[in-house]
């Protein structure tokens, strides 16, 4: 979309209103029945062209910016179950949303139930008449287990539900999940899709019948829609979302390969050691980004981070720099002991995020680290 002066980067449209010729012809678009923009609660310019940037590469028909990862899994869930309704979603999932499925999503009246996301037979047995929607994040935040989606979408479109992806940890460059059968999917795109560590964002996409019936009233009065500023960082970063991943994907294989040499409990789907890697290779163009390791303990794992040069500690993923966290302390601290074991995460696990930095630069970071945490 460019305006009359015809400039080559997309414009910021700073705009919380429109106007309008006459009273009817506000009238007529709050209607539906002329087209035009009526407030950014809902539609900005610069908002629908990121829009209409995911929507192509994902391959969806429809697509909705979302002020944050989180607002975009929370809105896919609450704008299509109502409180009688069954949803079933794998263990692994990041802390957030697993929060919202154990503990707020039940205070609505929505029943869940959650399984170990690698074995297909655990949905098949977990659905109910009143079941209408499978959530899952692949690969998993942050222990990297794979779910078959074509399988769990076989199983759950038998039964009538919706199948529900995260796939921020893959993006569309590695992974297309609506390809494999998925029906919605949302992401973080303050992770990949900016990948600068810059601005929050999230998104949704979709078929166009369920973002006009179920997701846009949603949207519309619960306010979730991502500012234009934020929207146009985004979508200046699309322009290389293909090649930073592509690239992040190639240095995380070779730094893998090293840390396999040195960490026994090391998990990377681009290798063949991980237990799931042939449904890795069919269902994924690469081995992602991210990388999991587990050590002896906590203490050994905040050693590792310590002792780290060029690598940052951080909670955040996906970032042109690498960053690396201790999940049991950050990113799942807010889910409980328990479930932390159920999600295999452990005391000693440290999930690592590629960069673009020079690979060979990151293995003697991460070489000199493990050498100060006694590995």
């Amino acid at each position: 979309m460019r305006t009359e002066v015809g400039e080559t980067s997309e414009a910021i449209f700073m705009t919380s209103g429109y106007c309008y010729d006459s009273a009817e012809e506000a009238a007529a678009r709050f209607r539906g029945e002329r087209p035009g923009m009526t407030y950014s609660r809902l539609q900005n310019p610069t908002v629908e062209m990121l829009e209409q940037r995911i929507a192509l590469i994902e391959g969806a028909e429809a697509a909705r910016a979302t002020t944050t990862g989180m607002a975009a899994m929370s809105g896919m869930l609450l704008s299509t179950l109502s409180a009688g309704d069954h949803l079933v979603a794998g263990r692994a999932l990041f802390g957030s949303c697993r929060v919202l499925v154990d503990t707020i999503l039940p205070r609505f009246g929505i029943e869940t139930t959650t399984v170990d996301a690698r074995d297909v037979d655990a949905w098949a047995n977990a659905r109910r008449p009143n079941t209408k929607a499978f959530f899952l994040e692949t690969p998993t935040n942050p222990g990297l287990d794979l779910c078959d989606i074509g399988a769990i979408a076989d199983i759950a479109h038998d039964a009538g539900a919706l199948v529900m992806v995260d796939n921020a940890f893959a993006s569309p460059i590695v992974q297309r999940p609506l390809e494999l059968g998925a029906d919605i999917v949302a992401y973080s795109a303050t992770k990949l899709m900016d990948g600068q560590g810059r601005v929050l964002a999230g998104a949704v996409v979709g078929s166009e019948k369920w973002m006009n019936d179920t997701y846009l009233a949603f949207a519309r009065h619960t306010g979730p829609n991502l500012s234009p500023f934020n929207a146009w960082v985004v979508l200046k970063s699309l322009e290389t979302l293909d090649l930073r991943v592509r690239r992040q994907c190639d240095n995380a294989l070779k730094v893998a390969t090293f840390l396999a040499s040195r960490v026994q409990n090391l998990v990377y789907p681009g290798l063949a050691s991980h237990p799931q890697h042939d449904l890795a290779r069919r269902q994924m163009k690469a081995g992602g980004t991210i990388i999991a390791m587990h050590l002896e303990d906590r203490a050994q794992a905040h050693a590792l981070l310590d002792a780290l040069q060029l690598i940052d500690i951080s909670n955040n993923l996906g970032d042109s720099r690498s960053l690396m966290t201790h999940p049991a302390s950050t990113t799942h601290y807010s889910v409980s002991e328990a479930v932390r074991a159920e999600m295999g995460i452990s005391e000693g696990m440290l999930r690592l995020s590629i960069g673009l930095e020079d690979p060979d630069d990151l293995i003697d970071d991460l070489g000199q680290a493990l050498g100060a945490a006694g590995l």
